[in-house]
């Protein structure tokens, strides 16, 4: 017979492989993140302070609006650096592409270890940001908006987790509940950053996650 002991250290292992498998890990890895983060308090007087009004029109919305993926240095583009700025172990070929590496995803706690099964989410999506003010701006900005590297607009996420989120502001989605906190610092700093609004509803989900900190 299999001594307990013995018995249970199997079972760990067999289950901690299985997780690996289905690309989701037990403990997230320490990992890079958006820049420019705000401390909760500092969150709290940033959403405090943003305007609050109804959700705008979505006339004449098109991504093509806000032109993304720019190129930053050498063969990078904004999108590969985000890949390399949070991702772990992250290997680039001469393309700037990563050929390897580990990327966890906070949306939904899984770990991804192919660069083609993740996305660069706006924090704010772009349609959010066109009803909460983008529709009036120039092409420049919307240009700067959709590659900001400076504040943590920008965010790696599993291909799935983005697309589930889609457009949608945080009165209709969120992330799993231990990426509460940080979502909310993200997307407060984001909207205060370039001067954009908010609804009362979204503000209210935004103050529950924030409260989680």
């Amino acid at each position: 017979m299999t001594h307990p002991a013995r018995r249970r250290w199997f079972t760990a292992l067999a289950t901690a492989a299985a997780a690996m498998t289905a690309g989701v890990l037990l403990a997230p890895p320490a990992s890079a993140t958006a820049p420019n983060i705000p401390h909760k308090s500092t969150a709290q007087a940033e959403l405090n302070a943003l305007t609050v009004a109804g959700e705008g029109s979505m006339s004449g919305y098109s991504r093509e609006a806000f032109p993304h993926w720019n190129a930053v240095s050498g063969n990078c583009n904004v999108r590969e650096e985000v890949l390399k700025r949070d991702g772990i172990d992250v290997r680039v070929g001469s393309d700037c592409y990563p050929d390897s590496g580990r990327w966890y995803s906070p949306y939904d706690g899984v770990t991804v270890y192919s660069a083609a099964d993740m996305d660069i989410d706006h924090v704010v999506p772009l349609a959010e940001a066109w009803r909460s003010g983008a529709r009036n701006w120039s092409a420049s900005k919307r240009e700067n908006f959709a590659n900001d590297l400076s504040y943590p607009q920008l965010r790696a996420s599993s291909a799935s987790s983005n697309r589930s989120k889609g457009d949608d502001d945080p009165t209709r989605w969120k992330p799993v509940s231990s990426y509460h906190c940080t979502y909310s610092k993200m997307w407060i700093r984001s909207k205060y950053h370039w001067g954009l609004t908010l609804q009362p509803a979204e503000k209210s989900a935004l103050q529950s996650m924030l409260n989680t900190c």
